[in-house]
């Protein structure tokens, strides 16, 4: 009985091993598994009734459903080579009131809002030529990091000045 118990466990071995599955689909063009960063400089938020002041983005190629975006928003410079990022969601405190900078996203866009406690025209400079970095972190990049700090995000994702490319040649 040992012998015959040992003969299937052997025959089975040796089928198993040479079983081979179908090839799986290709993988989808276009779709980078690396954080990548993108500026939008000089950019006005434009009004509309429905979702006020708002800045809309059509991601070309979608990003993948488990990928993340950062969004940060250039608040002035120290030098010229020295700009100060901000995360947003942000709330600023002006003499006029409260002002909000707020952000959602899809696979497919992202839209930067401007909202706040008084009439924001009155403060053109926070809505017309504005900078904004777009940092699109791969879903499986689970680093432990302040998120808050621009300079932080792209050193635990590899990125440099170099890498950030205007927003119009994302593809």
């Amino acid at each position: 009985m040992k012998k015959f118990t040992f003969i299937l466990v052997l025959i089975g071995m040796i089928t198993l091993q040479s079983c081979e599955g179908p090839e799986g689909p290709p993988g989808r063009d276009g779709f980078s598994a690396e954080a990548e960063v993108f500026e939008l400089r000089n950019i006005n938020f434009g009004f509309s009734s429905q979702f006020g002041y708002s800045i809309y983005q059509e991601l070309t190629p979608p990003i993948l459903n488990s990928d993340v975006i950062l969004i940060y928003r250039m608040d002035g410079t120290i030098n010229s080579s020295t700009p100060i990022w901000q995360q947003i969601p942000r709330t600023l405190y002006l003499n006029q009131g409260e002002l909000d900078y707020d952000f959602d996203f899809s696979r497919v866009d992202f839209t930067i809002y401007a909202d706040g406690t008084y009439d924001l025209e009155t403060t053109p400079q926070y809505l017309d030529n504005q900078t904004f970095r777009i940092v699109i972190i791969p879903g499986y990049f689970s680093g432990r990091m302040d998120y808050s700090d621009y300079n932080q995000v792209m050193l635990a994702n590899g990125l440099t000045e170099a890498d950030v490319k205007p927003f119009s040649e994302r593809q």
